[in-house]
């Protein structure tokens, strides 16, 4: 893993890192798989985070810690997908828009959470540079993640939402090429929650209300 952390390129006077512009690759390979509602977008999302894990590790520990949850959650969605993509007669998972009550379950886990990670990134300072905004992304990702292993339309909503903060704080950290992958992550999120949200009007009805997970 050490080898990956030597430099690539420069990329408009910025030292892009082997590991950065790895990882980010497959970062939108797992974007654009999930598109397509395939099932490999969960395993390609583990390797991102994997060489994004060696390529923060030791420097932005905090954004470290945030790709061992991703990975962990990358788990679980293969376990879902895996498990519900039966639900649609093209055999993968079925997008569906979330019920109000997971939408304000999933907007009060992000609120909650966004403090308690920033609190913490305050408390120890060599975990993050920019707490609030470092758990903004942590936090928004891991929801993002979550609503799309549920296949939630909204996911791409909390995904926008997080490329809006990830964009100029990537490249205020000098991680360039993440920041330059977040605009583009930007564009295939619009493209994305179209195809989704078209789907979802054909699809089956959303899940009833307190339906366990």
């Amino acid at each position: 893993m050490n080898s990956l952390n030597t430099e690539a390129f420069t990329l408009f006077g910025q030292h892009i890192l082997w590991s950065d512009a790895i990882g980010n690759s497959f970062g939108l390979v797992a974007l654009a798989l999930g598109r397509r509602r395939s099932l490999w977008s969960w395993p390609v999302q583990f390797l991102s985070g994997l060489i994004l894990f060696g390529a923060f590790y030791g420097n932005l520990t905090g954004s470290a810690g945030k790709q061992a949850v991703v990975m962990v959650v990358a788990l679980y969605g293969w376990w879902r997908w895996n498990r519900d993509r039966g639900t649609s007669a093209d055999g993968h998972i079925a997008p569906r828009f979330a019920t109000w009550r997971e939408r304000a379950a999933m907007i009060a886990a992000a609120a909650a959470g966004t403090v308690a990670v920033a609190l913490l990134f305050k408390a120890y300072p060599h975990l993050s540079w920019d707490p609030w905004p470092d758990a903004y992304i942590f936090v928004g990702t891991v929801v993002a993640m979550y609503a799309q292993a549920r296949g939630m339309v909204e996911f791409w909503f909390a995904w926008l939402l997080v490329d809006l903060v990830g964009v100029p704080l990537n490249f205020a950290n000098g991680y360039a090429f993440s920041g330059f992958v977040y605009v583009i992550y930007g564009a295939l999120v619009l493209w994305g929650m179209r195809d989704w949200w078209l789907r979802s009007r054909r699809g089956p009805r959303p899940a009833l209300e307190g339906a366990p997970a």
